[in-house]
Order: structure tokens, then C-alpha cells, then sequence
């Protein structure tokens, strides 16, 4: 048997620290590498307004991140996002058009612009906790309640879209609809000081509440969690409902950017919100995660989009770069979770 000198231990020592560290920051460290790529494909990439665009782009898809995080958490995955986008977008718009449109659907509904927000924020909340009540109650894995869900909102958005918009794309919507989304405030756009509110209110419930303890505790192992006391079921309804809330927002929100909503708006952006935890350092195998991770990997998702597209690569190649960037995030993730056991 050969024996270690100490050499060899301080050896063997640094290399698993730069391992980990090496593991820890991969994501980091590809996002450094694409942005040197674009920027010496095209010089003009790194300059002020282009990042003001992106982190506009990237609001809507923050919030939606940081609403899927907590059922990340708890080792779940929510793939009713896009649906309750789209639910969130038609439903505030029928009720936001201009009063002059001649195809207006409700004529003379002149609402404040926060009654048909705050409503579709309620809604989604609801039947997200529906799912909560499902997964904990029923005994379903987050994964079918949702997959469920999503056809179930599909159905229901599109039966809306039909018979009370005509099945016509939703437009013409009121100045102080679109601005709430499209306005700024003293030059910072509204969408991103609305995502960094949500980033702010998430990181509290996160770190600083009894709610986040629970939900760390659950994600990390239910039956311990059940032994020191914790509701499991309340806890999950109640991050569930959060997640409801923010998919409402981010929904209304997204009708306000771009101006009209069909039934297929949001249509894939489950895909997106989930990947962007991921690549942020959100384990899928649950109990780990952090605020500042997703605010980074949904910020990596849209550098990417956009930097890729600004430098004409193929849209067909964007997907391959994002497929493989997911893969190896949750290569890593696993990678983590083993040296944990």
C-alpha cells in the first residue's frame, strides 16, 4: 500500500479546490466566454443602450424565474408557465382597449389601469394554488399537475379568445396600459425596476422569512422538515400561490410590451423560466438555489438570445448553444449533488 506524503495531500487538496471552483463558476465562465465572442465578432455589442435592451428584455422572464424557483425548491417544475402568460395577457387586454377602437370587446369599460393587473394576478394565483392543493393533497407529482394544468388553461384561454374576442389578435390597447409596461422613470425603463422590486420582495421571502426556512427545509428533506414541525402542505400551497401571482404579473406585463395578445402569447416560456433557474444555479434535485443565481442565468439566457441574434447566427444554432449550456448546467447540478451525498 503506498502511502501519501504530505506533498501529495496538499497536492490533491488544491486540485479538488480548484475543481470546485471550477464547477461553481462553469456557468460564469461561459457567459464571460460568449460575450468575448460577440464582442469580437461585432465591437459595437458592449455599449450601454444594448444592455438597457436586454435587461428590458429579460424582465418579464425574470419574474417568471423567480415565480418557478420556489417549486424548483421543493424539487418540482411547473409546465403551465407560458399558459398562465397567456390566460394573464388576453384577459387584462380584453378588458385595456382603447375606447375609440370600433372592434373595442367590452364598449365603455373604462377601468383604472391596476383593477385588470391586480385581477389577473389574483387569477393566476388561484389556480396555481390549485396545483399546490393538487400535488400535496392528491399525492400527483408537481410534473403531471402541471402538465395537466397546462392543457386545461390552453383550453380555457382559447375558449375565452374565441367566443368573447372573435379569435382575433387583441390590440389597439389604452395609453396607460401599454405605458405601465412600456414607460420609464428617469430613464430606467418600468420593466426593470418592476423585476427588481420582485427580485427584491423574492430575496426577503427567501433569507429573511419563516416561509423560505420551511421551504429550504422541504426541498433539502420533507420527512426531516415533517420531524421539526414544519406545515409541509401549507408551506407548498403558499409557494405555489406566490408562483401564481408572479406568472399574472409577468403576463400583463408582457401584453403591455408588445402591444397584443393571441392565446399562443407565452407559448414555451416554461421552457425558458426553468432553464434560467437551472443555469442559475437551482438544483432540480431541490433544497438549493439563490436569488442572485436565477437574477444571473435568466441575464445569461438573454445574452445569449440577443447576442447571438445581433451577430446573425442562425436561429437554429441559437437553440443548440441554449440545449447544450441547459445540459451542462444540470450535468454540473448532478456533479454537486453526488459530492453532497
Amino acid at each position: 500500500m503506498i502511502e501519501l506524503t504530505k506533498d501529495d495531500i496538499e497536492k490533491k487538496r488544491k486540485q479538488r479546490i480548484i475543481k470546485t471552483r471550477l464547477m461553481n463558476n462553469a456557468i460564469y465562465i461561459v457567459l464571460f466566454v460568449l460575450i468575448i465572442i460577440i464582442t469580437i465578432v461585432d465591437p459595437t455589442f458592449l455599449s450601454i443602450n444594448n444592455f438597457k435592451f436586454i435587461f428590458t428584455q429579460a424582465s418579464t422572464r425574470m419574474i417568471l424565474a423567480l415565480g418557478v424557483s420556489g417549486i424548483i425548491v421543493l424539487a418540482g417544475a411547473d409546465l403551465a408557465i407560458g399558459r398562465f402568460v397567456g390566460l394573464a395577457a388576453v384577459v387584462s387586454a380584453s378588458m385595456m382597449q382603447a375606447l375609440d377602437n370600433p372592434n373595442i370587446i367590452f364598449p365603455g369599460l373604462k377601468l383604472p389601469v391596476f383593477i385588470p393587473i391586480l385581477l389577473v394576478i389574483l387569477i393566476c394565483g388561484l389556480i396555481s394554488m390549485i396545483d399546490g392543493i393538487i400535488v400535496t393533497k392528491l399525492s400527483v407529482t408537481a410534473f403531471i399537475a402541471t402538465l395537466g394544468m397546462q392543457m386545461i388553461l390552453y383550453g380555457a384561454t382559447s375558449t375565452y379568445y374565441e367566443k368573447v374576442c372573435g379569435a382575433a389578435p387583441i390590440g389597439s390597447l389604452r395609453n396607460s396600459f401599454t405605458a405601465f409596461a412600456q414607460g420609464d422613470f428617469l430613464g430606467i425603463p418600468n420593466l426593470i425596476i418592476y423585476a427588481a422590486i420582485i427580485v427584491g420582495i423574492m430575496w426577503f421571502i427567501w433569507n429573511k422569512t419563516k416561509l423560505g426556512r420551511n421551504l429550504f427545509a422541504i426541498g433539502n428533506n420533507t420527512e426531516a422538515a415533517k420531524v421539526s414541525g414544519v406545515n409541509i402542505t401549507k408551506t407548498i400551497i403558499i409557494i405555489y400561490l406566490i408562483a401564481g401571482f408572479l406568472y399574472g404579473f409577468a403576463g400583463a406585463l408582457e401584453v403591455g410590451r408588445t402591444g397584443s395578445a393571441t392565446n399562443n402569447l407565452g407559448n414555451g416560456y416554461e421552457l425558458d423560466a426553468i432553464a434560467a433557474c437551472v443555469v442559475g444555479g437551482v438544483s432540480l434535485m431541490g433544497g438549493v438555489g439563490s436569488i442572485f443565481g436565477i437574477v444571473i442565468g435568466v441575464i445569461i439566457f438573454q445574452v445569449i438570445n440577443y447576442g447571438l441574434v445581433y451577430i446573425s447566427v442562425s436561429p437554429y444554432m441559437l437553440y443548440i448553444i441554449k440545449g447544450a449550456i441547459v445540459i451542462l448546467a444540470v450535468a454540473i447540478d448532478a456533479q454537486k449533488y453526488v459530492t453532497r451525498k
